[in-house]
């Protein structure tokens, strides 16, 4: 059971149909309450039905409301999942701006036309019922006239009489004189008090319809009156509706839900002229005069059933040469309207397709990206904005590509850089073996992750020692590959003694003149010695522009004595415990730079409580807005605390130096050997 429950809700999550927001939970919390009051109705109304009602209405009121909102849940629905793709919405859009004013102008158009063709229609209708009032009016004038001009020819007698096929009547000063009289009409009318003297018009009398027409002419044997009629029955209404439609007349108007029953009607429908030839039916009003009191009536209403075809027949019957060329004129609209709308809709279609294929491509080129495939490129055929988007995510991922190759080339070289840093940390001495006559001390802190600067104790016996103190030029990687370099040929120098004539070839020396070419036993190296062959090692195994500066001396406990060679270090100096200060800066210019360089001695007598101080320029050179630290701040430092641990020195020392420094980036490795004679 709670497998098929998983099942359930994971195939509602696919298709977005599981509830996750408070209206979804709060609908189904109604319609839970809604069914729990149907059951409690149906069980409440087992016991009195009066519960049952009172629930009916609340759960009607529950459902409707939840009704409500699960079609605001749908219509959500509906539209995440319509709009999702750019496509659909620019085809909804495309719907709502082109579309729709499209059909709707198109509906209008269509309403107009109709509009017009019935109104077209009951205006031939009307216009013939005006021609058949004109017809009698005009009979009626022509027998006023006849009766006129008898009565003047025929004084004291009775009017001669005409042939006409309507019903006229006749008055002579109120008189009335029986024209004719085909009892069609009805019984002889009478002349309303509120008529003009000369009136056509459709009149309603003894509840009937009927064309109308009267006038009055004066004559020497007084007010002559004559009124024509004829009823508006069926034959008129033939009359009018040959070869047009069907016409049917209603008494009266339609009032309300009084649907008033045809009087008459008359003709038939044409038949369709082709498939665009729709029926048209129109409906319109008469005016009615009502007879017995001359003034207006309720109206009639006429309604016209034709053709398009047949209206257009009509028509263009007056247009005569006119109307095939309006026709043909109509036509040629309706087609490059036909045209320009379909061109339209092609290039629409076109850009829908061009947007969507730009979107779909940068979609599909993220989902590269996302996969880690960041040699995927789209292609650009265009010269648009979405062209220059596409451009713009290949400039991006160009630069994604190298920067994660260049992160990798960091990465490796820092792993790398490491590896020289936990290589480099086993050059230095860790743990220094002291003479009885002679404590030392030495501390190198890189500026990077790996130091050119150098130092070294080398111990020759019990009570000989040899204290070397270098720096490379330059930083990094070079200068301790150079730094290493030193320090495997000072140590393998000081302890094996100056190399024989094929000793020094093998290192690189070569077969040459002088002090190189001798045998030279003995097993310690004076200073100078040593720093003249590591000059010519490194002069021909190394750059040009790679040198390094290089201070080398020999301790022998038993003469408490110092005998050293200087190559271009920073002079390091014995601090006397009188205060005196002696610089030891015999020797020569820095190794490698120069080839058959000679490198002279000094020697230093050490006595007890003297310091030995050798740094690199990362002490003395930081600068900050004061100035240098300077050689006089180091010395006066290491003076004020001589009596404390070397170790302890060198901690007073650094932490000066950091102050001084602040938060700057620390310029240059920071190297200093201490020694203090006992």
């Amino acid at each position: 059971m709670y497998s098929r429950l998983l099942a359930l809700r994971l195939w509602l999550e696919k298709y977005g149909l599981f509830p996750t927001g408070k209206l979804a939970f709060f609908t189904l919390y109604l319609v839970g309450l809604d069914l729990l009051l149907i059951v409690v109705e149906k069980i409440a109304g087992l016991f009195r039905s009066s519960y049952g009602e009172y629930l009916g209405g609340w759960i009607v009121f529950l459902g409707l409301v939840a009704a409500a909102l699960a079609v605001v849940l749908v219509a959500r629905w509906a539209a995440s999942r319509l709009l999702w793709r750019l496509l659909n919405r620019l085809i909804i859009t495309y719907i709502f701006i082109g579309v729709i004013p499209l059909v709707l102008l198109v509906s209008l158009a269509l309403l107009t036309f109709y509009l017009l063709a019935g109104e077209s229609a009951t205006f031939i209708v009307t216009a013939k019922l005006n021609s058949e009032l004109k017809g009698l009016e005009k009979s009626n004038r022509t027998v006023g006239q006849e009766f006129a001009a008898g009565l003047d020819r025929h004084r004291n007698m009775q009017p001669i009489r005409t042939e006409d096929p309507n019903d006229v009547w006749v008055w002579l000063d109120g008189k009335l004189v029986e024209r004719s009289s085909s009892g069609a009409s009805g019984r002889s009318p009478s002349w309303p008090a509120n008529l003009p003297p000369s009136f056509t018009a459709v009149v309603r009398d003894q509840g009937m319809l009927f064309l109308r027409s009267g006038a009055k002419w004066p004559t020497p044997e007084g007010s002559l009156t004559v009124v024509s009629s004829k009823p508006l029955d069926r034959s008129i209404l033939l009359d009018l509706a040959r070869n047009f439609g069907v016409i049917t007349l209603f008494p009266r108007l339609a009032s309300g839900s009084d649907v008033p029953k045809p009087l008459y009607s008359a003709g038939t429908v044409p038949d369709p002229a082709d498939i665009f030839d729709r029926q048209v039916s129109f409906p319109a009003s008469i005016p009615i005069l009502d007879w017995p009191t001359g003034s207006s009536a309720e109206p009639a209403a006429v309604s016209v059933q034709t053709r398009l075809s047949a209206i257009y027949e009509q028509l263009s019957s007056a247009s005569g040469f006119f109307a095939p060329a309006i026709r043909l004129g109509l036509v040629v609209v309706v087609i490059l309207f036909a045209l320009i709308e379909i061109m339209a809709l092609l290039v629409g279609s076109h850009l829908t397709r061009s947007i969507t294929g730009a979107v779909g491509q940068l979609y599909r080129a993220t989902t590269h990206i996302h996969r880690g495939d960041f040699s995927h490129r789209i292609p650009v055929t265009s010269h648009d904005q979405l062209a220059a988007l596409a451009e713009s995510f290949n400039l991006m991922n160009d630069s994604i590509e190298r920067l994660i190759f260049e992160q990798k080339e960091k990465e490796r070289l820092q792993h790398e850089i490491s590896i020289a840093q936990e290589v480099q940390s086993q050059l230095f001495p860790h743990t220094i073996s002291q003479l009885p006559s002679l404590e030392v001390h030495g501390f190198c802190r890189p500026a990077r992750s790996v130091s050119g600067d150098y130092y070294d104790f080398l111990h020759l016996g019990s009570e000989r020692l040899v204290l070397a103190v270098g720096d490379v030029s330059g930083k990094g990687i070079s200068a301790a590959l150079l730094m290493a370099t030193i320090h495997s040929a000072v140590r393998a120098y000081s302890l094996e003694g100056i190399p024989a004539l094929r000793e020094a070839q093998a290192v690189g020396v070569g077969s040459r003149s002088g002090a190189y070419g001798r045998q030279m036993p003995g097993a310690e190296v004076a200073p100078g010695t040593l720093l003249s062959l590591l000059n010519h090692q490194l002069y021909h195994s190394t750059p040009l522009e790679k040198y390094a500066t290089l201070f080398l001396a020999l301790y022998d406990g038993a003469q408490r004595s110092l005998s050293f060679s200087n190559a271009g270090h920073l002079p390091p100096v014995v601090l006397g415990n009188a205060g005196s200060i002696h610089r030891l800066g015999d020797g020569g210019t820095v190794v490698g730079l120069f080839d058959d360089m000679h490198y002279e001695e000094g020697f230093i007598q050490l006595r007890p409580g003297d310091i030995f101080l050798a740094y690199s320029d990362g002490v003395t050179e930081p600068e900050n807005d004061f100035g240098e630290f300077g050689e006089r701040r180091l010395i006066d430092l290491v003076q004020a605390n001589r009596d404390l641990p070397l170790d302890r020195i060198t901690e007073v020392v650094t932490a000066a130096v950091d102050d001084w420094i602040g938060a700057a980036e620390q310029p240059d490795d920071v190297t200093l050997v201490l020694a203090r004679a006992r």
